[in-house]
């Protein structure tokens, strides 16, 4: 029953019927030829099984997910899944869903009631026969904000999403972040657990950046023991994102979740007229405690450094780049892993002291030429 199969449109839609955590039903509507009509799903496109079958001929739709021919010319596999608040989360070529973005987050920070505006209405362009790209638009709803979005979606080897939205604030915020990413972390080589037979458990294990001069930061990822928040004061920052770095199944050694597919998502700040909300702020990385990997514990984001006041616009633009096998990584040398601990014991252990140990690899650590080390 999926939009569009009948039509063998290079895109096609399927939805998520209402129910259990996400009972919120969506308005959809289809643009085509320069119209917009009301986008109706049937009832009979779901199984009910045993459960009453609700009265009415249209289902309660609470998210769709979009399909495409990624790996094979004759499998529409999912691309990108929009299903609660204003999450939505893609895929490359290859790859498994894994860490999420979101439209916006508000008060997302320690000491502050988060506020979760979701996605209510959704416009999605009907796309030409040989489409290489699917269009929607979105109206984004909250206590104290509220927001329109336009998407644009390229499958690939790495899925870009380029997203522009124009948001205005309701009332006054503790925090708008923009570019938001959320994910899971377990544990990973810098943060082992003996009893899981698993070497490593996480969708992401870095939050990279780079800056306007040319600096790359990478921060490992944690598990903390309590809410832990880092900031990285930025002017006009070239991009940032949370990282899977390590690609091989023996890191992971999990046959259902394979975490090493999950995709990189990197942030890269797009220009709007008359509008610089990248000038000025902070990377924010915000870590919770997990005690399993069904909890995402991660968020990262952008955060200006002023905002306008309630009832002014705030124009913003961003892509993401899902990617896998081929990230974004520093142009000379990247970290590969970090490690924490003590080697060799002799006697009693010192626990203030510790050993931490960083990998680098990289094109400018092959090359046959001279290395110079920073003194920290």
């Amino acid at each position: 029953h999926a939009r569009w199969r009948d039509a063998a449109l290079p895109f096609e839609l399927q939805f998520f019927h209402a129910g259990r955590g996400h009972s919120r039903a969506l308005r959809l509507y289809e643009v085509h030829d320069g119209r917009v009509q009301p986008l109706r799903v049937a009832r009979d496109a779901f199984d009910y099984g045993a459960l009453p079958r609700p009265a009415g001929d249209d289902a309660e739709v609470a998210g769709f997910r979009v399909h495409h021919a990624l790996n094979r010319a004759d499998v529409m596999d999912e691309v990108i899944a929009l299903l609660g608040a204003s999450y939505f989360r893609a895929v490359g070529a290859g790859q498994q869903y894994g860490l999420s973005a979101r439209g916006a987050a508000v008060d997302a920070t320690a000491g502050a009631r988060e506020e979760f505006p979701a996605f209510d209405t959704f416009w999605i362009e009907r796309p030409a026969p040989q489409a290489r790209e699917l269009v929607f638009h979105a109206l984004l709803d909250g206590p104290r904000v509220a927001g329109a979005y336009r998407f644009v979606v390229r499958p690939g080897t790495e899925t870009v999403v380029d997203v522009r939205a124009r948001l205005y604030l309701r009332a006054p915020v503790a925090m708008l972040g923009l570019a938001p990413l959320t994910s899971m972390f377990h544990h990973g080589e810098n943060q082992p657990v003996a009893d899981d037979y698993r070497p490593e458990v996480h969708d992401s294990d870095g939050l990279q950046i780079a800056t306007a001069d040319g600096e790359w930061i990478w921060r490992p990822l944690v598990n903390p023991k309590r809410v832990f928040v880092t900031s990285f004061a930025l002017q006009r920052p070239r991009g940032f994102g949370l990282m899977q770095r390590d690609r091989a199944f023996a890191r992971y050694e999990d046959l259902e979740a394979r975490y090493e597919r999950r995709p990189s998502a990197w942030v890269e700040p797009l220009p709007v007229a008359g509008a610089d909300v990248w000038r000025a702020g902070r990377v924010e990385l915000l870590l919770f405690h997990t005690p399993d990997e069904t909890h995402d514990n991660v968020g990262a984001f952008w955060v200006p450094e002023a905002l306008p006041a309630p009832g002014e616009p705030v124009d913003v633009a961003w892509r993401v780049r899902w990617q896998g096998d081929a990230p974004t990584l520093p142009p000379g040398a990247h970290v590969t892993q970090t490690r924490a601990g003590v080697g060799y014991r002799e006697g009693a252990i010192d626990p203030a002291r510790v050993q931490l140990h960083v990998d680098f690899d990289g094109a400018a650590l092959r090359a046959d030429a001279p290395l110079v080390l920073a003194e920290v």
